[in-house]
């Protein structure tokens, strides 16, 4: 009997451990990551089409604040974030500021949606490879909406896997200090 209670808590302290560990794993491996860091090389080298077809050059945005953000139709917390990240976009692009929609999603669906709900703020087609694009930016799961904070000297100041909220919006500018 007393072998028996003593298999029977070995095993449960075996289960709690083994739950810890999986639990510490999961927190690492999906949290937010750090918001400092270089912008990946190959971002300012890139061009993205627009849903218009046109080309959308990333040195050109280069030494302004930028808020990127990876989106696609199909994501309902991207769908509902988009006018929220004109409103900020409308009040900030006279100081400097720009807004970034990456999507990652076909051009036709983004050109539908686009008619329904207008942004202000420059589009670019992912496609599939802006998954990977994200995760180079630190975006380790590939959730969407994913958004980066670029500072006018480059660096990444902050990132959102996630929507955002207008008051993190305020708070991700008051701390870049513009």
């Amino acid at each position: 009997m007393a072998a028996t209670r003593r298999r029977t808590a070995l095993a449960a302290g075996v289960a709690v451990a083994a739950g810890l560990a999986g639990g510490a794993f999961a927190w690492w491996r999906f949290r937010d990551p750090p918001g400092e860091g270089e912008v990946p090389s190959e971002f300012w080298a890139r061009s993205f089409l627009t849903p218009d077809g046109e080309s959308l050059a990333m040195g050109g945005l280069r030494g302004r604040y930028l808020l990127v953000n990876f989106w696609a139709t199909w994501c309902p917390p991207c769908v509902e974030e988009m006018p929220l990240l004109d409103r900020f976009y409308r009040a900030n692009a006279a100081q400097g500021w720009e807004v970034l929609g990456l999507a990652v999603d076909q051009a036709p669906a983004v050109r539908q949606f686009l008619q329904r709900t207008p942004v202000s703020f420059r589009i670019g087609m992912a496609g599939l490879d802006g998954t990977e694009l994200s995760r180079s930016f630190g975006n380790q799961v590939g959730g969407l909406p994913f958004t980066v904070l670029i500072g006018a000297d480059g660096r990444v100041l902050q990132r959102r896997i996630g929507q955002v909220s207008a008051d993190e919006l305020a708070r991700w500018k008051a701390a870049a200090g513009a």
